[in-house]
């Protein structure tokens, strides 16, 4: 998306603020978004579209956000906002081409993102220990390596597959690689992630605040 600057337009006009309902691409909560201090008007642009700051209500972050909005939504932000994503328990192979996954995401590098979402199983299986010649064959040996339910690990392969075509020409199992495909493939994959690497972990937690026999 490519917005036209009008810094040397008069057109443009001064407005009220409106509200920024957003997650912190710092600290990753949702809050809010506050007025920058000393900074009480937007920016509106004769195109419809319109431009402020805004700062993370978390008084430990405080991130500085540059919003752009069109008909009262967010189209984008700098720094762009990001998909959620809680890394507890899962080794930093795989969170660290996972996050990449996100990023590009964030910034409509979809292509890019459908390529480390792959590459976010293939660490997952070079954790689990799944062998095999092959990315197709190691997912179906991980369903030997680790608990699933039966609908994650047959979405393990459409994974693959969204990878497949996001790196190969001539796969065209999808339609295209795009924001659609790749939002489902990274929140599928965070249903992966949390059931692989969470789950045990947050059931211990809950036995342990029973009481000792």
């Amino acid at each position: 998306m490519i917005i036209k600057s009008y810094a040397a337009n008069p057109v443009h006009a001064q407005s009220l603020p409106i509200q920024a309902n957003a997650r912190c691409p710092g600290c990753g909560q949702l809050g809010s978004f506050e007025i920058m201090h000393g900074d009480t008007l937007d920016f509106q642009l004769p195109n419809g579209y319109r431009i402020g700051q805004r700062r993370c209500p978390n008084m430990e972050c405080n991130a500085h956000l540059f919003v752009v909005w069109h008909n009262n939504t967010i189209v984008r932000s700098y720094p762009a906002l990001r998909i959620d994503f809680d890394t507890t328990n899962i080794p930093r192979s795989v969170t660290s081409a996972f996050e990449e996954a996100i990023s590009c995401h964030a910034n409509e590098c979809f292509i890019a993102a459908a390529i480390m979402v792959r590459k976010t199983l293939e660490e997952l299986c070079r954790d689990c220990g799944a062998q095999g010649k092959d990315l197709k064959e190691r997912l179906r040996d991980l369903g030997t390596k680790i608990v699933l339910p039966k609908e994650l690990l047959d979405g393990l392969d459409d994974l693959r597959l969204l990878g497949n075509d996001a790196a190969h020409i001539e796969s065209r199992e999808y339609d295209q690689v795009g924001n659609e495909e790749v939002e489902i493939g990274i929140e599928f994959t965070k249903e992966v992630l949390r059931a692989t690497y969470q789950y045990s972990a947050l059931l211990n937690r809950l036995r342990g605040l029973k009481k000792t026999p």
